[in-house]
């Protein structure tokens, strides 16, 4: 009888996968498959819907067991770019942490902030946040270890860790400032000039992030004052903060120019990615030349270097794994076909509408369709071909159709489980505690999406 009350815990990461790939091959038995037209958009090159092209088609037939466990298989080929560059990455980083550097930086960082340690934790959540502005979806993962350590080491919960990294880049992607990936291509596809509204797009993001920040602020503060009311408690009351810090190294001049030369790698990625149109394996690139500098700086042998590139990314193979599962759910949509059904009845059910409902109706339509589709510029090529029209029709400008479905893609990703579960198991955080500790906020970002957007509606927010 004292096995009778075991508290309820969630299966494994990729067993929830294996769980919502079961149930899109359950709706391909209920969802009719349809298809649109596809034409190709002049300016970007890329294959988009044609709304006024819609059309049932007969089911070439059911998902069988072998394309159900080959999508696995081709969800991680597919997934390559993202999946290679941050085995790549993780291996670089872990190479960084072995020359000291890492934990010469940590605690240089704890004795100047000695009675500071809110202040750290601003920055650090401030950087993530300029990250996610500029575009950094699962390529900032790698870094997300590091935040923790140093969250630990000032004295608080692996969630308060996880949550500076986690939040800072959610409110920084979510915001659209100048992200190519969801927001560029959405504006491109609608006609508008690429960017444009970043004035408002800035105010949002000062809004959402003063929310988020205040969030996590109060958290620390009240975890603090009583470790009981830590969503880790259990492991909070035993932890030892001088480990998390790692081993005391003093601060010298190579971990300086080390340093440095990390400083100058994130400059010259946002630069890539901003002005020289760098993708994946560009920065991945970057990295590498990084390493061999610190082969150099530290001379480190090579097999000893390549030793320690493995150990990286031996640990951030889990989640490159989660990445290929999450878009296996997409490739047996794709082979269901019904992605197009589903994004055909949401347009159809939006016509007549009021702005406000209309309004409404596509947030939450987005919402809920980034809870099998994580990938913003994919739903940005599907969805804003039929949202487009359906703003002209119903006189809400196109910024405003843009910021609905930024906003809409944007929180969930790191709510629902195909974006979440891929960085808790970076961070080494239950998916349930995530939940505990994160509706709230994400409650209070979606309602403040909200109304930005009625906001932004009201004002007749331009360029048309």
């Amino acid at each position: 009888m004292e096995n009778a009350h075991k508290p309820f815990k969630l299966p494994h990461v990729y067993i929830i996968f294996i769980i919502i790939m079961l149930i899109v091959v359950l709706l391909s038995w209920i969802v009719p498959s349809g298809e649109f037209g596809r034409v190709q958009d002049p300016v970007t090159k890329q294959m988009i819907v044609d709304p006024s092209d819609f059309h049932y088609i007969e089911k070439s037939g059911h998902i069988t067991p072998l394309a159900f466990f080959q999508s696995i298989h081709d969800g991680i080929v597919q997934s390559g770019d993202i999946v290679i560059s941050l085995l790549l990455i993780a291996g670089v980083i872990a190479l960084i942490e072995s020359t000291g550097t890492i934990a010469a930086g940590i605690h240089k960082i704890l004795e100047i902030s000695a009675g500071k340690e809110l202040a750290v934790i601003v920055v650090l959540m401030t950087i993530f946040t300029v990250m996610g502005a500029i575009g950094f979806g699962e390529g900032g993962m790698p870094f997300f270890p590091l935040a923790i350590s140093v969250v630990m080491a000032l004295g608080y919960d692996r969630m308060a860790g996880a949550a500076t990294a986690i939040l800072g880049m959610c409110v920084g992607f979510s915001s659209g400032l100048i992200n190519l990936f969801t927001t560029g291509i959405a504006q491109i596809i609608v006609g508008l000039p690429l960017f444009s509204g970043i004035e408002f797009r800035l105010c949002a993001l000062a809004v959402f992030y003063l929310i988020t920040l205040a969030y996590l602020l109060h958290y620390c503060h009240e975890i603090r004052k009583d470790p009981a009311k830590s969503v880790l408690k259990d492991e909070y009351m035993t932890q030892d903060c001088k480990a998390a810090a790692g081993e005391h190294v003093q601060l010298g001049a190579r971990h300086r120019l080390a340093l440095l030369g990390l400083f100058l790698l994130f400059v010259f990625q946002g630069l890539g990615a901003l002005k020289w149109g760098w993708h994946l394996p560009q920065i991945a690139a970057i990295y590498l030349m990084y390493a061999a500098l610190l082969i150099i700086i530290f001379r480190i042998s090579p097999s000893g270097a390549m030793g320690e590139i493995i150990f990286g990314v031996q640990r951030m193979l889990p989640a490159a794994l989660a990445i290929g599962l999450a878009r296996a759910v997409m490739i047996l949509m794709n082979q269901a076909k019904i992605i197009d059904t589903v994004v055909n009845a949401a347009g159809s059910s939006l016509a007549g509408k009021s702005p406000v409902t209309t309004l409404l109706l596509i947030y939450f339509a987005v919402t809920g369709f980034n809870f099998f589709i994580v990938s913003g510029s994919g739903k940005a090529v599907m969805m804003m071909p039929i949202l487009s029209p359906l703003g002209k029709l119903l006189g809400i400008n196109q910024q405003v159709m843009v910021l609905s479905f930024q906003y809409g893609d944007g929180f969930t990703n790191y709510l629902w489980p195909c974006g979440a579960l891929v960085a808790l198991s970076v961070c080494g955080i239950e998916y349930a505690d995530w939940l505990r500790f994160s509706w709230k906020i994400f409650a209070a970002l979606i309602t403040a999406g909200f109304v930005l957007i009625l906001t932004a509606n009201y004002i007749g927010l331009g360029p048309f």
